[in-house]
C-alpha cells in the first residue's frame, strides 16, 4: 500500500480531509446498516436537535503504524463503551459497541494511505461522533440520529518535544455537580472555550478547574485529566464524579502499577496538596502526557520541582512506556492493541 505524498514530519495538529468516512442513521427506533461514503458534508434541517439543544457526543482515538509495519488502534473498546455511556446520559440511542469497533476498522482500512509511517511523529486521528438530526423545537430528545466516523492525519501535538507548560487556576467551572462532566458531550467543550481563549490571552497554556461545589479540589482541564507524582514516587490521579474517565489516564495508571511497579492512588486531590508534588502533567489522546512546570493561582506561582525545561523523570518513564506500547516497541497488555492491517 502506497502512502500519500505528504510532508509527514511537518504536519500540524489540524483537520486534513481524507477520502472515506462512515455514516449510519437511526430512524424509527433502529440503526441502519451504515456504509462508507466519500461525501464529507452533512445537510440537516435548520431545526435539527443538534443545533437547537446541543445533542451531540463524540470520541477521539488514534491509529498508528507500529515498528513492524502494522496499522493498529489503541483500546477502541473503551471508546465504544464511553460513547455508549455518553449516549445514555443525553437520551440518545446507543450505537452498538461491536459496530463502533467495526466502523473504526472500515474507516482506517479505507484511509490506510493516510496513516503516517512509523517514526514520523505523526498519527491518524479518529473522530467518531453522534448527533440529533430531525427537527426539534420543544425541549426534548430528538427522534432521529446520525453516527459518523472521520479520520485525519495529524502531526505531534508538541513540535520539538513536550516542554513543560504553565497553567492557571480558572475562575470558571468546567462542569456542575451531578452534571455532564463525566461524559464526552460537545456542550462540555463549548463551556470551556471562553476560559481557554482568555487563558491564552493572559499567557497561560491551559486552565486548572477546581470542583464547583467547594473550589478546593483539583478536577481537570478543558480537555485532559491531571496526573501527579509524589516525592516518594507514587502516581496520584484526581477522582470526581464530574471528571471525564480518560482512557489515557486509565492506561497510565495500569502502566505505572504493572510496568513500573509504582503505587497508584486514584482519589480526591486537595488543591492545597499541589505544591507538595514532585511532578505534574496533563494526559489525553492528543499529546499522551503534557508536563506541567508552573501553576498560577491568582498571581501566586506554584513551581513544580521537575522544572520548566523537561518532563520529570517519572513522567518521562510513563510517557515512554505508554507510547512504546502504542507503537509496538513494548509488549501490550492483552486486548489493548487492535490490529487493523
Amino acid at each position: 500500500m502506497e502512502k500519500k505524498n505528504l510532508d509527514w514530519a511537518n504536519l500540524g495538529f489540524a483537520y486534513l480531509q481524507t477520502e472515506k468516512r462512515y455514516v449510519s442513521n437511526y430512524k424509527d427506533g433502529a440503526w441502519d446498516e451504515g456504509a462508507l461514503t466519500e461525501d464529507a458534508n452533512i445537510v440537516l434541517n435548520e431545526c435539527a436537535g443538534v443545533f437547537q439543544y446541543a445533542q451531540t457526543i463524540f470520541e477521539g482515538l488514534k491509529a498508528y503504524t507500529t515498528e513492524d509495519g502494522h496499522i493498529v488502534t489503541f483500546r477502541p473498546d473503551l471508546n465504544a463503551s464511553r460513547l455508549a455511556d455518553s449516549a445514555r446520559r443525553l437520551e440518545m440511542p446507543v450505537f452498538p459497541e461491536d459496530r463502533f469497533i467495526d466502523a473504526i476498522q472500515k474507516v482506517v482500512e479505507a484511509n490506510a494511505s493516510y496513516v503516517p509511517p512509523y517514526g514520523s511523529g505523526a498519527t491518524l486521528y479518529i473522530r467518531p461522533y453522534m448527533m440529533g438530526t430531525n427537527p426539534v423545537i420543544g425541549v426534548k430528545p430528538a427522534d432521529e440520529y446520525q453516527f459518523r466516523v472521520f479520520v485525519t492525519p495529524v502531526g505531534p501535538y508538541f513540535k520539538g518535544g513536550a516542554k513543560p507548560i504553565t497553567i492557571r487556576v480558572s475562575d470558571f467551572d468546567r462542569a456542575a455537580p451531578h452534571g455532564t462532566g463525566n461524559i464526552k458531550a460537545g456542550l462540555n467543550y463549548a463551556m470551556s472555550l471562553h476560559a481557554i481563549v482568555t487563558a491564552h490571552e493572559d499567557g497561560y497554556d491551559e486552565n486548572m478547574y477546581l470542583d464547583p461545589a467547594s473550589r478546593t479540589k483539583v478536577e481537570e482541564t478543558g480537555g485532559a485529566n491531571f496526573i501527579f507524582i509524589t516525592k516518594d514516587n507514587k502516581l496520584v490521579t484526581p477522582k470526581s464524579d464530574s471528571i471525564l474517565p480518560s482512557i489515557t489516564r486509565r492506561s497510565i495508571m495500569y502502566v505505572a502499577e504493572h510496568y513500573l511497579g509504582m503505587t497508584v492512588e486514584h482519589r480526591e486531590v486537595e488543591f492545597a496538596e499541589v505544591s507538595e508534588f514532585a511532578e505534574a502533567g496533563l494526559c489525553g489522546t492528543a499529546a499522551v502526557i503534557s508536563p506541567i512546570g508552573k501553576i498560577v493561582d491568582h498571581g501566586k506561582e506554584i513551581l513544580i520541582p521537575s522544572g520548566m525545561e523537561d518532563m520529570g523523570p517519572t513522567t518521562k518513564k510513563l510517557y515512554d512506556t505508554l507510547t512504546g506500547i502504542q507503537m509496538g516497541k513494548i509488549e501490550a497488555p492483552e486486548g489493548w492493541i487492535k490490529t487493523i492491517l
